[in-house]
């Protein structure tokens, strides 16, 4: 195997923990190579560094026959250090150059995945982009996730693994240092994705990973997060109905989060303001607190004091007014 991506071979063909070399002219060599380069609209920056790639897989703890989701594997670096743990990787490239080099980097251990779909050691490699595909058909749970996620669709990544059914045990994600700090951030810092996040599973800041460390070196830090899902049984975990009421509660506030949340919510919500304020008085919460104030748990409180939210039809009119003057007779 090439030294970038497939790594030097074990015992018995598999990939090791790490390649023979790890840097940013190894990994621009590997790219003219196969006739790639790293494409901006893909945000893509691939890491090259050897400490860095040793702590994610540290962090990601793969064990044979385990399952891992790979999003976003690129030249197959972290996929090398999963495969050679005995992992059963599904991993999914959005770039087909890419797709393509995986292929012939990885033949052996896509081969083995081939005749046994959950072999540890073998390789699903699936062309696609992520948010087009569903979880519950790419693998199967109990499973983890290891990925290295562009800006853009940090987000709605975390909405997809997060948000429904299949969740993965444990996800390890390379993030944007800001969106990092803003997925750990205690109550007085908080936003919607804060809340998001918090509400469905344990998170923490593993380490923060400096431009030098890929290639291209992006503008900003990077940083590691681990995200450990609570599970769904637990007694403080809401219906899907009454969930929705709560993201749509949170961003709401989140709309003005700088301002007293009494008058956001009164502005933003189609509830009467004397409502709004018991509500608050019965959660505990003062008025003038500020929305990124708030903990996970002061918003589930405030959810359930202000109870089911009505529709919200203001700025429509009403849909008798829109008919002609003679619809009124019309039987």
């Amino acid at each position: 195997m090439r030294p970038v991506g497939g790594g030097t071979a074990a015992p018995g063909g598999g990939p090791a923990a790490v390649p023979r070399r790890l840097d940013p002219l190894a990994v621009r060599r590997a790219l003219r190579v196969a006739g790639l380069r790293a494409r901006h609209s893909l945000s893509q920056n691939f890491l090259a560094d050897v400490e860095v790639l040793e702590a994610i897989l540290a962090e990601a703890a793969p064990a044979a026959g385990r399952r891992v989701l790979e999003i976003g594997p690129g030249l197959g670096i972290l996929t090398g250090g999963l495969l050679l743990a005995g992992a059963a990787v599904t991993a999914v490239e959005l770039d087909r150059g890419l797709g393509s080099r995986l292929r012939i980097e990885f033949a052996d251990a896509i081969a083995r995945a081939d005749a046994d779909a959950e072999a540890p050691g073998g390789l699903r490699l699936v062309e696609g982009d992520i948010l087009d595909l569903d979880l519950g058909d790419l693998v199967r749970p109990p499973f983890d996730v290891v990925a290295n996620l562009p800006y853009h669709i940090t987000s709605p990544i975390l909405h997809r693994l997060l948000g429904a059914a299949p969740r993965p045990d444990r996800a390890v994600l390379m993030v944007q240092r800001e969106v990092a700090a803003r997925i750990v951030a205690p109550p007085g810092s908080m936003s919607y994705l804060s809340a998001f996040v918090q509400y469905h599973a344990a998170a923490r800041l593993a380490f923060v990973v400096p431009p030098a460390a890929f290639e291209p070196e992006p503008a900003v830090d990077s940083a590691v997060v681990v995200l450990e899902p609570y599970a769904r049984d637990r007694p403080d975990r809401l219906s899907p109905d009454d969930e929705d009421g709560l993201w749509r509660l949170v961003q709401a506030a989140f709309r003005e989060r700088r301002k007293m949340i009494r008058n956001v919510l009164v502005r933003q919500l189609p509830v009467d303001p004397t409502v709004v304020s018991r509500a608050l008085e019965a959660a505990g919460i003062a008025p003038d607190r500020r929305p990124q104030t708030l903990s996970v748990e002061e918003w589930l409180g405030l959810r359930a004091a202000l109870g089911p939210l009505p529709e919200d039809r203001r700025g429509r009119r009403d849909e008798g007014a829109r008919r002609p003057a003679t619809a009124a007779t019309d039987d």
